[in-house]
Formats: structure tokens, sequence, C-alpha cells
């Protein structure tokens, strides 16, 4: 029994750690919940700023892409090619719960977009205390970073792709077929658009932690760079219209993200490279 002992102490050890790991996790996911939840309630009671400034913002033809696409048709020579007179879709609402469950999902999805930075701060919590002190050193600011491009993400989604998407979509004939748009269906393409865009928008900082658990180097994305051209504009032919002006619209911010990804990677394995080798 005495030789059992430190194996089932060892055993103990083992288990209260592993549920010390599951409790923490649980504390994270409690905040993170409460964040989006305090986000989503305080969207859900400002209903008309909402829904009439932003997010039926792109249906009104002085929407503010509107305007600068015109001003831009007209500095380039082109008229009004690139204006938008009218929007001819309109939305409609076909069940009983129709608005009330498209303003729920609309709050839950700005709630989470606007506790974005305390969610990742309550993921970076939790991952923080299983990184060495130089690795906690190396990713300072990476909280900051991360909500920048997730916010510059979803501005871009907003601003760019989705009155795009919309004004293709909403305005595609088929024979004499009116086009009536479901308010879930349109809030859907808008919330799919924005979220998809911010998400994007975080590859140097998925870059950055898979470099530093040398899962990815500089020069395995650069091998795959002609791959990864070809997906971002097969990506971006799907959420835009089918003219090559909107595609690489859409395309050349996130082929600069990969490129600046390239960069942070070659920088970290560089950092790496001088942890191991402190005497070179």
């Amino acid at each position: 029994m005495a030789l059992d002992q430190p194996e089932d102490e060892n055993l103990q050890d083992v288990e209260m750690g592993f549920l010390d790991h599951l409790e923490e996790l649980r504390k994270r996911l409690f905040w993170s919940a409460a964040f989006i939840l305090t986000g989503g309630i305080a969207l859900f009671i400002a209903k008309d700023w909402l829904f009439e400034t932003v997010l039926f913002g792109p249906r009104r033809t002085d929407f503010i892409s509107f305007k600068g696409w015109c001003w831009i048709s007209n500095q380039i020579g082109a008229g009004d090619a690139l204006c938008v007179r009218e929007i001819n879709y309109e939305l409609i609402n076909t069940t009983m719960l129709g608005n009330f469950s498209t303003h729920i999902l609309v709050s839950a999805i700005g709630g989470f977009i606007l506790s974005f930075p305390l969610v990742f701060w309550q993921g970076w919590l939790f991952l923080r205390p299983a990184l060495k002190d130089r690795e906690r050193q190396a990713a300072r600011g990476i909280g900051l970073s991360s909500s920048l491009l997730f916010f510059l993400g979803v501005a871009f989604g907003y601003l760019i792709i989705a009155p795009l998407s919309l004004q293709f979509l909403g305005n595609y004939e088929l024979g004499d077929v009116q086009a009536r748009i479901s308010v879930m269906s349109y809030m859907k393409t808008i919330a799919s658009i924005t979220m998809a865009a911010g998400l994007i928008f975080q590859l140097p900082v998925v870059v950055y932690f898979l470099s530093r658990a040398g899962l990815i180097t500089p020069e395995i994305l650069k091998s795959y760079r002609k791959h990864a051209l070809v997906g971002i504009l097969v990506i971006a032919a799907v959420i835009t219209p089918p003219d090559v002006t909107s595609q690489l619209l859409v395309a050349m911010p996130v082929l600069i993200l990969y490129e600046i990804s390239i960069a942070i990677s070659r920088r970290v394995v560089k950092r790496k490279g001088k942890e191991s080798n402190p005497d070179e």
C-alpha cells in the first residue's frame, strides 16, 4: 500500500489540475457570454438606431459608401457609372415572429462584435498561464492588434462588401419576378459578410501564434502564395458581384494581409532562433 500511495497522489494531482483547467475555462466562457449578452441587450434597446441607421443604411441611396463610389466615379471621368440612384428591392416579413426573431439575431451578433476585445481578452487570460515569460512578452499587445484588425474587417465588410452584394443580389433580374426579400434574409446577409470579414482580418494573428508554435514558417507561406491567391479570388468571386472591379476591391486587402502575415512569420521565426541561441 505504501508503494502505491505516491502514484495515487500523482494521479490525484493530475486530476485536480485538469479540473482546475475546466473551472478556469468555465469562468472565462461565463464572462465572455456575459459581455456578449450585455452588448446584445444594449443593442436590443437601441433598436431604432441599430436598424434605421446601421442595418438599413445600405438600402438608402445616400449611404456613405454609395456617395464615395459616386465621387470616385466622377473623379476618374466615368460619370455616374458607379453611382447608385435607386434601390429597387423591398424588404418584407412573412411570419408572425419574423421581426422579433430578426431583432434577437441582430442583437446577439452585434453583441459579439461590440464585445470582441473583451472576449478575446478572456481567451488570452485562459491561455496565458500556459505560456513562458518570454512568450508572454513576445505576445504583448496582441489583444489590441487583434481587436483593431477585427473592427477593420467588420468595417470593410459593412462598407464595401455588403453594399456591393446587396445591390447585385437585390437587383438581380429573373424574368418579371420582383425582388421582395425577407428581412431575415437581408440581415443574415449583412451579418455573415461582416462577421466573415472580421474573422478573415485575423489572419496575421493566427499566423503569429502558428509561427510561435512552429507549425508554419515564412517559407511555407511563400510556397503556398499562388494557392492563397487563387483561394482569395474564388472567395471574392463568391461574395461579390461578378465583375472584376468588385472582386479586386475585395481581394486586395486580404492579399495585403497575407503578405503582412509572411513578414510576421519571418520575424517570429527569427526571434525564436535568437531565443534558442542567445550567444549568437
